[in-house]
């Protein structure tokens, strides 16, 4: 049962990393019939259990989505690397509980928020460098004993270096460069971390004096402190660090302000040359050679050249000139070498792009027509004309900055076709179909229905090389972001009722009015748009399965996100209506509440506790006022409220056959209509 949660938390993985607005490898496929510990990256130990998920970084092949918080499940894992993904949006907090999880690297992609307050006990190796983190550097880093590689450069990370680093008595690599960080040079910590080899805290706000104490630590192999507001005189015993430590520093602090003269046999030869500023350093495992990428900055490196005289103006000026001619040499290779590479990298993209439509008057057989077919259903006007090259030109053929969401079955992009008339285009993940004719039935089939709830769709276009929905355009973002942003402004009672309602609407539509019925799978508030007055309409059919009235369930592949999923549909991947019903008591009780379905202050109560579990248990001790957003309790009938939460558990309760159906919840949620709308 354990591997079948390890495989089922697998594809809820598969299905984040590949939402997003870049290309989709097929890693891991659900109908492959191959055992999970045999796809690819994945490895299993001998129970069967995943330990390690290592996608090698791709950058010209992207995944572009987000980290799903079924990684919470791999309880067994140990391994998680996932650099140059593409990754949006923000860590999931369920990704800290894992107890067993020691190396973690997400480098490189675009992640936000903050870092938490604790981290697994044995994380050893721990790399979020090139994202897009804020807040401060927790303290409870330095609980990690066992850690060590540290690597948070190029982030957005601001305060202090914490005193509690100094604890962490293994580190062998620390890169904190190119962030917000502030203060003195933290000496007292650093002096500490005697197996340090590798620090860079370049490109920060680091100011005072270089700090004598460094030179204590004997293993250091390269110190950047370069691009700070660093002032006085290189401190002697960095000088006579040995076996080619490499100082890095501003160009401001020149040889002449060096504050003793060098002692042989520990003299150093110092030149000018171009070199990094950055800090960029080796992979966590290599504590033995250190790459510089340039960045064109002049800095001085201080290396074990020369165990001779001390250059005083007077010395050998032959061998300063050798020097600066290897220098620049080197600088030169380098440069052309990345100039090759980038060279490569924006081929190998254009030849990736989506095919540009031809110009008018080439290709006139009916198989190019058919490649750049638009089907725009009946009834659909919008002023403007939907064809192939209006949609990818409004989108600047499917740019990322154009990407305004992206789901479990593809990314959704902002496409302005004509001036002020705007669509949302969903560009589906390309081999992701099952089948292009039943593909195309289907989405004739969703094309036809119509309801205020839902989401328009007025055309798509299917081919070999691109597939695409059309949808109408919906202003006011979707409605986790709405309850993420409403502690901001006030919402009402009234709101949040109209809200659930819509929605309950929308599903009874699609279970008991449609022929053949639709079963969405995939109910969660990303998944509910909103326009500018509140009106909530339900989006994302990509996963839906459409059933004939005569069957009460079917057998599929696992769909949804991890918290949302009905248990039995994880379970057994049989599938009813009432799956939907689950997820909408999930989706219920966030509305009203102020905690997400997996949040973070849940972590004390222990694996598989949840939002549904909360509200169980102020039920049972009579708190249910704790459970409201702030000021709804205050603004609301109480009885109502009550009466709506016990609503959303009793959608959730693990007898299909007590989870009320859709029309039910409707005429529920009727009766508790507020008294203005």
């Amino acid at each position: 049962l354990v591997q079948e949660h390890d495989k089922s938390a697998l594809l809820q993985l598969m299905n984040g990393l590949s939402s997003g607005c870049g290309d989709v490898p097929g890693y891991w496929s659900p109908d492959s019939g191959v055992q999970h510990c045999s796809w690819k990256e994945v490895r299993c130990d001998m129970r069967s259990r995943v330990v390690a998920i290592s996608l090698p970084s791709q950058p010209s092949r992207r995944l572009a989505g987000v980290l799903s918080p079924a990684v919470a499940c791999l309880t067994d894992l140990k391994v998680l690397s996932l650099p140059s993904r593409g990754l949006l949006g923000e860590i999931p907090g369920e990704l800290w509980r894992l107890r067993n999880l020691e190396v973690l690297n997400l480098a490189g992609n675009s992640l936000r928020g903050s870092l938490p307050a604790i981290f697994p006990k044995g994380l050893q190796s721990l790399d979020l460098s090139g994202n897009q983190l804020s807040g401060r550097i927790p303290p409870g880093l330095g609980e990690l004993a066992e850690l060590r590689a540290l690597e948070l450069s190029g982030n957005r990370l601001a305060g202090g270096v914490p005193p509690e680093l100094r604890h962490c008595s293994y580190l062998v690599k620390m890169g904190l460069s190119r962030n917000l960080l502030h203060g003195q040079v933290p000496s007292s910590i650093l002096k500490e971390l005697k197996k340090l080899r590798f620090l860079s805290l370049a490109g920060n706000n680091f100011s005072g004096e270089i700090p004598s104490g460094l030179g204590q630590l004997r293993s250091l192999r390269v110190l950047n402190l370069s691009s700070n507001s660093l002032s006085g005189v290189v401190p002697i015993d960095l000088v006579a660090l040995r076996d080619h430590t490499v100082l890095l520093l501003d160009s401001d602090l020149l040889p002449a302000k060096v504050s003793a003269p060098m002692p042989s046999p520990q003299m150093a030869e110092i030149s000018q040359v171009t070199a990094d500023s950055s800090g960029v350093g080796p992979p966590p495992h290599s504590a033995e050679v250190f790459t510089v990428i340039p960045q064109y900055k002049s800095t001085w490196v201080l290396t074990e050249a020369n165990r001779g005289t001390p250059p005083d103006g007077s010395g050998n000026v032959g061998h300063l000139k050798t020097m600066e001619i290897v220098a620049i040499a080197l600088v030169l290779v380098v440069i052309v070498a990345l100039l090759v590479v980038a060279t490569i990298y924006v081929f190998k993209r254009r030849r990736r792009t989506p095919r540009q439509p031809r110009r008018s008057g080439t290709g006139t057989s009916t198989g190019t027509r058919r490649e750049r077919e638009v089907k725009v259903f009946d009834g659909v006007d919008i002023g403007a004309s939907l064809t192939y090259e209006a949609i990818v030109r409004a989108t600047g053929n499917f740019n990322a900055s154009n990407c305004i969401g992206f789901g479990g079955f593809g990314a959704t992009y902002k496409a302005e076709v004509a001036p002020g008339v705007l669509v949302a285009v969903k560009r589906l993940s390309i081999g992701r179909q099952h089948g292009a004719k039943q593909f195309q039935a289907e989405v004739e089939t969703l094309g036809r229905r119509r309801h205020p709830n839902l989401v328009t769709l007025m055309g798509y276009h299917i081919s070999d090389q691109e597939t695409f929905l059309i949808y109408n355009y919906l202003p006011g973002g979707n409605l986790e972001r709405f309850i993420q942003e409403r502690t901001k402004r006030q919402i009402g009672w009234r709101v949040l009722h109209k809200i659930a309602l819509d929605i309950a609407h929308a599903l009874a539509f699609m279970h008991d009015e449609c022929s053949p019925r639709i079963l969405h799978r995939d109910v969660k508030p990303s998944n509910i748009l909103l326009d500018n007055d509140f009106n909530a309409y339900l989006s994302d059919f990509g996963l839906a399965k459409l059933l004939r009235n005569s069957q009460t369930h079917t057998t599929t592949s696992v769909a949804g996100t991890f918290g949302y999923v009905a248990p039995e549909y994880a379970m057994t991947c049989r599938v009813s209506d009432k799956a939907d019903v689950y997820s909408y008591g999930v989706l219920l009780l966030e509305l009203i509440s102020d905690k997400k379905v997996l949040d973070p202050s849940f972590s004390p109560y222990g694996n598989g506790f949840n939002i549904i579990s909360w509200a169980n248990k102020l039920i049972q001790s009579g708190r249910v006022c704790e459970f409201f957003v702030e000021g709804l309790w205050n603004k609301a009938p109480h009885d109502d409220l009550v009466e709506i939460m016990k609503l959303g558990v009793l959608c959730t309760v693990e007898s299909l056959s007590s989870r009320p159906k859709m029309k039910h919840v409707v005429r529920r949620l009727r009766e508790l209509r507020p008294p203005s709308y």
